[in-house]
């Protein structure tokens, strides 16, 4: 069941350009094309709406279930460096979109409904701006620093944490760009992902591949087909 009867919209960011792999976002995985496993797990978890950002003809042409729309994105927010807030503003706006939105990257297929289903539920607490999905990371980041051009160490966390035992350092977590929601109307005027009041979801690290090369495309495959 959906995580709240309020109506939400799922957007799914699809560029055409890939230098890691090409044509990833088209390209058939486990059966079908990666894009169309968010497709599915959005209308799986309930989304009202479910719209595709892109600039692939492929997909813009393509025959797609009467809830989901192909939004055709501006040949400027195609770029590779691009951020994701200007596309993500842009089609909220062009789709008029209000009330709760997940963003839904097409590279990481092994996200499930219940990932969704949990952020929208913490959304909904109304404790947080954004939520996003996170997985463990390595800890001994807190041992880490920056060097100023003085030559002086500048530690990223407590100092204290630079000379302790990696088993003795806190739990880190860190985001792994499966799932963010937030409000619509909030993020056209924030612009940005940026907040003070970030929620998280944690899903565990055998979920959280994102796909950049041929061999996580190929990881990500066979784990789909256990």
């Amino acid at each position: 069941m959906p995580a709240t009867l309020t109506p939400w919209t799922a957007v799914i960011p699809l560029r055409g350009g890939s230098k890691g792999l090409p044509g990833k976002n088209t390209r058939p995985l486990a059966g079908k094309p990666l894009y169309r496993h968010a497709v599915d797990l959005a209308l799986a978890a309930g989304a009202s709406r479910v719209l595709l950002s892109t600039d692939i003809h492929e997909v813009l042409t393509a025959e797609l279930p009467q809830s989901v729309q192909a939004l055709q994105r501006p040949s400027e927010l195609c770029g590779d460096t691009v951020p994701m807030a200007p596309v993500l503003v842009h089609a909220l706006q062009t789709a008029q979109v209000q009330g709760p939105v997940v963003l839904l990257q097409a590279t990481s297929p092994l996200r499930q409904v219940v990932d969704v289903q949990q952020a929208l539920a913490r959304l909904a607490s109304g404790a947080f701006d954004l939520v996003m999905s996170v997985t463990d990371a390595d800890r001994s980041v807190l041992k880490w620093g920056q060097v100023q051009p003085d030559g002086r160490f500048v530690p990223l966390s407590r100092p204290e944490h630079c000379f302790a035992n990696r088993q003795s350092l806190p739990p880190v977590y860190k985001p792994n760009g499966a799932v963010y929601a937030m409000d619509a109307q909030w993020f056209i005027e924030q612009k940005s992902f940026v907040s003070e009041r970030i929620g998280t979801v944690v899903m565990p690290a055998e979920r959280s591949f994102d796909i950049d090369n041929i061999d996580d495309f190929e990881l990500c495959e066979s784990l789909l087909k256990l």
